[in-house]
């Protein structure tokens, strides 16, 4: 995360920037789940398990926990080497996968719709969707879950999504990433591994989409992504296995559910829509194809400085 949040203009100076009336962004995240992972100190405010009915927090796949540290991570253990994007920001989450990953459209619309019962409670105001939907699901399931996607953004939470991992084809973004207002995340290492193969903007899924032209709207690093470890273990005073890499679209969705959390901790008035057209028009043109970055990297410094 060091090197992502250099590459995006996320310093230590642009973070305490942001630290007015908004202080305490609630995110709510649909994944695996989330871990009692120390980076996240005592910020996970609500957790509801809609594959196994368990009370308590928990991730038995990882990944949740890998996006949640890549969004508000402390970076405690690791003395701030890998902290998220908005370390202050707190954690509504939803188990909607399984230990393996798989889930299924009734239980991502029942998430959906446990997040929007519990919007103004937990003053939600970013939803992150770090999944990508298939094709092959049954028309009217996928058109109410497409809906409620729909009904969140309405809401006034700004809803980002993965576009998915299915790339370089065109017109494989992931169905809950392609929708008009949604803001959907492609993968792009900005050029940090030079010529290297294997990089997630190899098979970051491409534009455009099924309702509108213009997607991705924009891109994040995604490859090899040092965040917290559902798996940590822990040895008296010292802790082992605290943090692991991943790569894919999943991991550049939480960086822009972090920016805009910083955005919204300083300016706690911005709608979804201003905050949405701030995060594009900042964004840093990678002279790649639209259909490839959308318009452009994200850049933190730019979102949120003034005017």
């Amino acid at each position: 995360m060091l090197r992502v949040r250099q590459q995006v203009g996320c310093s230590d100076e642009i973070v305490s920037s942001c630290k007015g009336k908004g202080r305490g962004v609630t995110i709510a995240m649909l994944d695996t789940g989330v871990s009692s992972h120390p980076d996240f100190d005592n910020r996970i405010i609500a957790f509801m398990d809609f594959v196994n009915e368990r009370k308590r927090n928990y991730d038995d796949s990882g990944h949740g926990t890998h996006v949640a540290g890549c969004i508000c991570g402390s970076g405690w253990v690791s003395g701030g080497k890998y902290k998220g994007i908005a370390p202050e920001s707190n954690l509504v989450v939803g188990k909607v996968l399984d230990d393996k990953g798989d889930g299924n459209v009734d239980v991502m619309a029942k998430g959906i719709e446990w997040v929007l019962s519990k919007q103004k409670e937990y003053n939600i105001r970013i939803l992150n969707i770090s999944i990508g939907m298939g094709e092959n699901t049954e028309k009217s399931r996928m058109e109410k879950l497409i809906r409620l996607v729909d009904e969140a953004w309405r809401c006034g939470l700004l809803v980002v999504c993965a576009a998915g991992n299915t790339g370089p084809d065109p017109m494989t973004i992931s169905p809950l990433g392609a929708r008009r207002n949604v803001i959907t995340v492609g993968c792009h290492e900005g050029g940090y591994f030079g010529n290297s193969g294997h990089l997630c903007e190899d098979y970051s899924s491409r534009g455009p989409s099924a309702y509108v032209m213009k997607k991705p709207d924009v891109v994040a690093p995604g490859t090899d992504i040092y965040s917290c470890n559902a798996g940590i273990i822990r040895r008296g005073r010292y802790y082992r296995n605290a943090y692991v890499a991943k790569s894919g679209t999943s991991m550049a969705t939480p960086i822009v559910s972090g920016g805009l959390a910083l955005l919204l901790q300083k300016y706690p008035f911005y709608t979804n829509e201003q905050a949405k057209q701030k995060l594009l028009y900042t964004a840093r043109d990678l002279n790649e194809p639209w259909n490839k970055q959308g318009w452009g990297m994200i850049q933190i410094d730019r979102l949120v400085a003034e005017g």
